[in-house]
């Protein structure tokens, strides 16, 4: 997919917004696949660390991606960590974000048209690279359906 196939107006982030990346030790080379997937989708990066391999606490960081999401810093976020799991929770804690853990570019699309999920968060140990891609791309290509659907976000926001 290059830069300009998806219509703007069908991003959760319009070509141009700011998208917040942010990892622990374990996804360090997915924040750097994926912020280049990004860059060329059109979105400018805000990178919120971590920058190598020494270990550190996955919280800190879907704590960075979820304060950018809710502070207007950014548009959306992606946070990454070894499963995901753990900055995904992180990432929850904080009024306005919805991040969402996707496996795959199905899960990407539903957390978008049912759930308007503003972080997406992957496991850098459970996706391939080109998974992890796919996973990015359908994220952020896909648009809230609304409707039925916005009542239950009402329940979670």
């Amino acid at each position: 997919m290059r830069r300009g196939d998806i219509m703007s107006e069908k991003l959760i982030a319009k070509i141009g917004d700011t998208v917040a990346i942010a990892s622990d030790h374990a996804g360090v080379k997915y924040k750097s696949i994926l912020s280049k997937c990004l860059e060329e989708l059109g979105f400018e990066v805000l990178d919120l660390g971590t920058c190598d391999e020494a270990s550190v606490d996955y919280p800190d960081y879907g704590h960075a991606v979820a304060n950018a999401v809710a502070g207007n810093r950014a548009s959306a976020g992606v946070a990454i960590c070894g499963t995901g799991i753990g900055i995904s929770i992180a990432a929850n804690r904080h009024k306005g974000v919805r991040a969402a853990l996707v496996h795959d570019a199905f899960t990407a699309k539903m957390s978008r048209q049912h759930n308007n999920a503003n972080i997406l968060a992957l496991g850098a140990r459970s996706v391939s690279e080109d998974t992890a891609r796919g996973i990015l791309k359908a994220f952020f290509s896909t648009q809230f359906e609304g409707g039925r659907h916005e009542r239950r976000i009402e329940k979670i926001d």
